[in-house]
């Protein structure tokens, strides 16, 4: 992950590459394999310059069958070839060998899906995506767990308490991720965060202490959540300057041409 760290000096803005049917209308482009191709490639051809990293959304590509998965290599090699960190948003979360075949798919040098970083989801215990962990330490690439998300039943889980040995007794799920993240990055800085910028005072409220944590944190809900980059400071404290500010149809809904002009709009400051 020190190669986002790197980046993160020049921008923290992250854009989501989402092939959605809206968007691709947009473009004036059909809702297939082959318009979605047109669309990614497009993205990466005009922001791998202007931001930190970009992050394709599996599941607009799985949309698509076979097809859709052989163009979500496209976008990947391209920005690999241009020398942007590309975040694959997957959300992968299993146990065993199973998690380990997901780190291959997506963290092996060489893959067909490499992507630099994923999104897991660490609910079935952090514990259980020591597998892609340790696949992405091996080669310097990173995952982001989910820990405090923006959609509204999240804190249902991820603020609810727990006794064991993360946290202890009274401490969230939240915090525990956290913690966890905590002490796999003190081998290596590996894993990110996820934490919504929608999510109000729940950093403080949980307890989360992110500048120890030496986590990168992305942060969704930038643009068509609601969002601001003037809002991160009251979310983020003085971890700011860790936030990864992602944001995908207030950018991509520019249309080609006009998006990079709009990332600035979006660039994370720290108070």
């Amino acid at each position: 992950m020190e190669a986002l760290f790197h980046a993160m000096e020049r921008s923290q803005v992250c854009v989501g590459i989402d092939p959605h049917a809206s968007l691709l209308a947009a473009w004036r482009l059909p809702d297939t394999a082959d318009g979605a191709r047109e669309f990614s490639l497009g993205v990466v051809d005009e922001l791998a310059g202007s931001v930190a990293a970009l992050k394709p959304q599996s599941a607009f590509y799985e949309r698509f069958g076979s097809a859709g998965i052989a163009i979500l290599e496209e976008p990947l090699a391209l920005a690999r070839a241009r020398g942007v960190f590309t975040i694959l948003d997957v959300k992968r979360g299993d146990i065993g060998s199973t998690m380990g075949a997901y780190a291959d798919a997506y963290l092996r040098p060489g893959a067909p899906l490499e992507a630099d970083a994923i999104t897991v989801s660490p609910f079935l215990g952090p514990g259980s995506l020591a597998p892609a962990v340790t696949l992405a330490r091996k080669h310097a690439k990173g995952v982001f767990a989910l820990c405090l998300t923006s959609n509204p039943d999240g804190p249902v889980v991820q603020h609810a308490t727990i006794a064991g040995s993360h946290g202890g007794s009274g401490s969230s799920v939240a915090r525990a991720i956290c913690e966890w993240a905590t002490s796999e990055n003190s081998v290596a800085p590996t894993v990110g965060l996820v934490i919504g910028a929608t999510v109000g005072d729940a950093v403080v409220r949980n307890g989360l202490d992110l500048v120890g944590s030496g986590a990168a944190i992305l942060a969704p809900g930038l643009g068509a959540q609601g969002a601001q980059a003037r809002d991160l400071p009251a979310v983020f404290g003085t971890a700011v300057p860790q936030v990864l500010g992602s944001i995908s149809r207030a950018i991509l809904q520019r249309g080609p041409g006009n998006m990079a002009q709009a990332v600035a709009e979006f660039e994370v400051r720290a108070p």
